[in-house]
């Protein structure tokens, strides 16, 4: 082999020099792509079915029922895995999904994404319900893939001018409120994900004119200055994550509200059709009137505003709720005789109802009205009952400034400010109410003063503390359920965990006022003074930060004003500030001239707490340059959570995933019949979701499994079809594009809730790398050779006496980090047993790094991120998505092996096979988990009671308590009872059986005075009977909060008859067989006499007819003769008529029996 030339050598060298290059340029070229990745976002509207492929703007959600749309197209389906006799509809909407980058064209971009494989992956979340009674409480969410589509608009081009992405928008029965999320393929460019709210507007109708009009009143399209500029900000209030509809008042002197179902990414400004706000409020103690909307609050279903002194309520119409007649048709004045002088919002439902708190002034002054919404339908209640909060706090005179409830514990807290009649001092007191014991009880006496906190950041309140001579003004009330953190705000801040022992929190400047707290509910807290001042809290801590006005806010304004961002201006005026997902949101009115804008833009908290930790700098000299320095109080450089499990089994997450079918065209982009096929798809995907909760288990446990049982052996056909572009109506449905999905896995963070059954646990880890050297040899005794580490983590359990935390750290030196195993578990001491999903309790566990609540950031790809403190909310009870079922499968297996057989009925119902009445009826459970999919025989106590039937479908009726213990009950002496079992274990009055896995056996009774006693058999079949039969393990199964219940059918075949009807069918069944031998006997006997009678007569009546026909026979031919001869003359002569009598005679004598003749 010859040597490489010096030419080879070179360009070598030069491939390794380029391939050096290009990994010294990589970290340049990721950096470039991470700071263009602000640059792009998605864009999504709602498009009616009809209105595919056009360009126009977006469609309001009216429509809230399936469409039958897509039938045609599923018919010409011939050759596809799916059964066309099934009823498969459409949605009415659509999403449309585009992206756009700043400075480029939208079109463009979107082309070049679809060319380079880019295709939108969108994540549908349904929002649980609020009336858990009536829909099942469940996490649901569909991922779908977004299927291309070419614009119907004309173009030159002849393959891609103007497209889309469009994806099914699906709708489920009792969910009003939906997320959708979009994120990419990992295809094409680098777009983050971005989530939208897409709710129903039960507000809205269609016009005569086919125009969409708000019920509420009419649309404002000319929103002017006034209406917003130098107005106070207000506080938007609603029920947290239930609300689809969200409403905004304070316009001066118009009865005008901001409408908006996506959130303010889209609003309308509406004037509302109310009375005239000076009807009905002279009797009020006010000075002044006006047509502003004081007060406005959004729940579920209904919208509260207080005008003046006056409350109206209007209730949507939403039918994927409940019934159209709830709904209003005008605007509803309640309390018409009450002066009501504010609303107070209740964020989270109770017991499958929404609140709000209206409290009054004048002749109600003391008390206030309790308001429960359910399934649309208002009530309210006047509390406290019998007597005023002032009687039962024992004072003159008292007044309730706010309230608040505390859902799950039934309690009212109010703020309520009382006074005594020899005195002129008024004195402010927290006070709670119990709704069910009725009991008020004085929790704590706000001081009169504001405390001397002598420079300290908090001081906790002991009654022994130096005051200032500023007076404290309490203002209202604030409260977070998942930590039980209470604030009692005005020119000042307290908090405290039980309502008794308070903190003041002293950088709150108490020459200020506050206006409103907005409290995100995942541990912080934005505060709004009367001077429109921003201030931040992070719950745990008691430093606050002033937000805006800052050195921090001032820098980030001048950064997007360099950037010519349009959300900011020169002149600006804050309308409200809320949370959404746990960021922070303004919406602002902006003054660009001519060009005033109404806008939602994000206050990036992260950013501005790190401009202002960074304000103070110093400058360190490095040799003969001076160098800046900025000093960095985080105590740790990298945090990191490891070991966390698989999110499903602890968020109770469903999720699906549904891909859009195949498209039998080069180009790869879809027609409306394949969209059309889409809908319908991702409609019978969620049917067969709702459809799977039924008592009877299939023998897969998955929904989707009834779908495809039948058609997945021919899978390949199909396929074969698909490659050879055979398949029918141009689409390839995969059956694989179409399942649930069971192993999702964690992204590097906590779940976003927590569920907890009886014992449950959760694991995770925390590894942090210590800044600097921060170890250190323990000091006290017996630790003088461990390694202890000046960097801590603590856990913060709102409940303590319910849940519990374990933490084990290990130390990795070499590594300068430590390592912290952190254990959540339930202590089964806080809750009772009760339906899956059905009042949870509610708490959070807060993880923290010492020294690092607002100190510590994290840099990623969308910004900084806050680190060093972490907060999740904690569900304890019975988590959503567990269900009880009966084991078909097992069942019959079993029987078969003890009973040696099994006899069906004689019309077989693979549904709902029967069982024989004398063999012994071994039923067996199971205990599935919709979410994992996990399904294993329930081998806990259970009670059994058959608590209806009846001999026909039809005729089944339910039984009542007295019937169910008569007919369940060992105890019963009334002959009444339906079965009975071996086992001996029962309920603690000994009033039911208590069964188990290992002692299922029953028999049945079925005597005298029970239902299925005597009944009538119906033709030559034995008599059947359907009972109706409850288990449940509530009170006998202490393994687990669930309150397991299941109702189900149960088909018996066989069933004997009584002693008296077996007897009367003996005696009559014996007496026809009597009578027919009897009758068999005569008929032998009497049968030859009968013969010869038969055949006397018969020779009797043929004698007769022959004698008659002869007799006719001989009077014809003579009167023949006669009319011969007298035609013939002289040929004939006529006979005599003594001629006549001769031949009668001897004819009679020929007639004559032989034996009468003489010889």
């Amino acid at each position: 082999m010859s040597p490489a030339s010096p030419v080879w050598l070179r360009v070598r060298v030069l491939r390794v020099l380029w391939a050096l290059l290009a990994v010294l340029l990589g970290p340049w070229r990721l950096w470039a792509v991470i700071h263009d990745f602000h640059e792009c976002t998605w864009h999504v509207v709602l498009n009616k079915f009809q209105r595919v492929g056009e360009n126009l703007e977006s469609d309001q959600f009216v429509h809230q029922e399936p469409v039958d749309t897509v039938r045609g197209v599923f018919n010409m389906l011939v050759d596809s895995p799916i059964d066309r006799r099934e009823r498969y509809l459409g949605f009415p909407y659509y999403l449309k999904i585009n992206y756009s980058c700043h400075g480029q064209h939208s079109e463009d971009l979107v082309r070049s994404g679809h060319l380079m494989g880019l295709k939108p992956l969108v994540l549908v979340t349904f929002q649980a319900p609020v009336n858990f009674y009536r829909w099942k409480i469940e996490q649901l969410q569909i991922q779908m893939e977004a299927a291309p589509f070419r614009s119907k608009e004309p173009c030159m081009a002849t393959e891609v001018c103007v497209m889309s992405w469009y994806t099914p928008m699906p709708i489920k029965n009792g969910s009003v409120v939906m997320r959708v999320d979009v994120s990419s393929n990992g295809l094409g460019p680098i777009i983050p994900s971005k989530r939208f709210h897409v709710n129903i507007n039960g507000f809205l109708k269609m016009g005569a004119d086919n125009r969409i009009q708000f019920t509420v009143g009419d649309e404002l399209f000319d929103i002017k200055p006034r209406y917003f500029v130098n107005v106070s900000s207000r506080p938007l209030w609603y029920n947290v994550d239930q609300s689809p509809v969200l409403i905004l008042g304070g316009i001066p002197n118009e009865k005008a509200l901001l409408m908006t179902s996506t959130n303010f990414r889209e609003f309308s400004l509406v004037e509302l059709s109310i009375d005239s706000c000076w009807v009905g409020s002279f009797y009020c103690p006010q000075a002044d009137f006006s047509a502003t909307i004081y007060d406005a609050i959004s729940t579920e279903s209904t919208l509260f505003i207080r005008q003046n002194q006056l409350i109206y309520y209007y209730t949507g119409t939403y039918a994927t709720l409940y019934d159209s007649s709830h709904s209003s048709g005008k605007w509803v004045r309640v309390l018409a005789s009450e002066c009501i002088k504010k609303l107070c919002p209740v964020y989270f439902s109770s017991n499958g109802s929404d609140h709000v708190i209206a409290l009054t002034t004048g002749k109600h002054e003391g008390y206030l009205h309790f308001g429960t919404i359910t399934d649309g339908l208002v009530s309210f209640e006047l509390l406290p009952r019998n007597q005023t909060a002032c009687k039962r706090m024992f004072v003159d005179r008292c007044s309730i400034t706010w309230a608040i409830f505390i859902p799950g514990q039934n309690i009212l807290m109010m703020l309520v400010e009382t006074q005594y009649d020899d005195s002129d001092q008024k004195y402010h007191q927290l006070a709670s109410y119990d709704l069910i014991t009725e009991e008020m009880t004085i929790l704590y006496t706000v001081p009169l003063f504001i405390p001397d906190a002598r420079g300290l950041e908090f001081l906790m309140i002991l009654e022994t503390e130096s005051y200032t001579n500023t007076p404290m003004i309490p203002k209202g009330l604030s409260f977070n359920l998942y930590n039980n953190l209470l604030f009692i705000w005005g020119n000042f801040l307290l908090q405290s965990y039980n309502a008794e022992n308070f903190i003041y929190l002293a950088d709150f400047p108490k020459e200020s006022s506050i206006k409103y707290m907005v409290n995100s509910f995942r541990g912080d807290v934005a505060i709004v003074t009367e001077t429109e001042e921003i201030w931040y809290l992070l719950e745990g801590t008691y430093h606050l930060y002033r937000i805006f006005p800052s050195h921090g806010w001032d820098i980030h304004v001048s950064l997007q004003v360099m950037k010519q961002s349009s959300l900011y201006a020169s002149k600006e005026t804050m309308v409200t500030l809320f949370y959404e997902e746990n960021k922070l949101y303004q919406l602002v009115y902006l003054t660009h001239g001519k060009q005033d804008q109404l806008v939602k833009r994000l206050v990036p908290m992260e950013k501005l707490l790190m401009y202002e930790q960074h304000k103070q700098i110093h400058t360190v000299r490095d040799g003969s340059h001076p160098t800046l320095s900025f000093s960095n109080l985080c105590p740790f450089e990298v945090m990191r959570l490891g070991n966390l499990p698989n999110p499903q089994a602890y968020t109770r997450q469903e999720r699906y995933l549904a891909r859009p079918p195949m498209v039998l065209n080069p180009s790869g982009f879809h027609s409306e019949n394949s969209l059309a096929v889409y809908q319908g798809l991702v409609y019978y995907l969620l049917r067969l979701h709702s459809k799977y909760h039924k008592p009877y288990a299939d023998p897969v446990h998955d929904p989707t499994w009834r779908w495809w049982k039948n058609k997945k052996q021919d899978e390949d056909y199909y396929f074969y079809l698909a490659s050879n572009w055979l398949s029918a109506g141009g689409v390839h449905i995969d059956m694989g594009s179409y399942e649930k999905i069971y192993d999702l896995k964690s992204h590097f963070g906590l779940p976003e809730r927590i569920f907890l059954d009886k014992g449950g646990e959760y694991h995770f880890s925390i590894f942090l790398t210590a800044r600097g050297y921060s170890f250190e040899m323990g000091t006290n005794i017996g630790s003088a050779f461990k390694v202890q580490s000046k960097v801590s983590v603590g856990v913060v359990l709102a409940d303590p006496s319910c849940t519990e935390s374990l933490i084990k750290q290990k130390v990795l030196v070499k590594r300068n980090s430590v390592l912290f195993l952190i254990t959540l578990r339930d202590k089964s001491l806080c809750y009772d047993q009760g339906i899956s999903g059905h009042h949870l309790m509610k708490t959070s566990m807060m993880v923290k790094v010492v020294g690092a609540s607002g100190f510590c950031f994290q840099d990623t790809h969308l910004g900084p991120r806050l680190q060093g403190n972490l907060m999740v909310p904690v569900f304890i009870g019975c988590p959503p998505g567990k269900r009880l079922a009966f084991d078909i499968t097992y069942t019959l297996k079993y029987m078969r092996q003890q009973n040696k057989h099994y006899f069906d009925c004689m019309h077989v119902d693979p549904e709902m096979p029967c069982f024989l009445y004398r063999d012994m009826f071994y039923p067996f459970f199971l205990i599935q988990d919709l979410v994992t999919g996990d399904s294993g025989s329930f081998k806990g106590s259970y009670v059994l009671k058959v608590v209806g039937g009846g001999p026909s479908l039809d005729s089944i009726v339910d039984y009542n308590e007295e019937e169910i213990y008569r007919y369940n009950s060992p105890l019963d002496k009334t002959g009444s009872r339906i079965w009975t079992t071996k086992t001996s274990e029962t309920t603690h009055d000994m009033a039911f059986y208590i069964m188990s896995y290992k002692r299922s056996g029953i028999e049945w009774l079925c005597l005298e005075n029970s239902p299925c006693y005597d009944m009538t058999p119906q033709g030559i079949i034995a008599p059947e009977f359907f009972f109706k039969v409850l288990v449940s393990n509530r009170g006998v199964d202490n393994s687990t909060y669930c309150n397991y219940q299941l109702i189900f059918l149960l088909h018996i075949h066989g069933l004997p008859l009584s002693a008296k009807r077996a007897l009367f069918i003996v005696i009559v069944s014996a007496s026809v067989l009597v009578g027919m031998v009897i009758l068999y006997i005569l008929f032998c006997l009497l049968w030859p006499y009968a013969v010869n009678a038969c055949n006397h007569l018969r020779w009797r009546i043929n004698n007769i007819i022959a004698s008659e026909s002869y007799y006719t026979y001989a009077t014809s031919s003579r009167a023949f003769s006669i009319s011969s001869q007298s035609s013939f003359g002289p040929l004939s002569q006529v006979p005599s008529v003594d001629d006549f009598k001769v031949q009668d005679q001897k004819h009679k004598a020929d007639l004559e029996p032989a034996e009468k003749k003489k010889p």
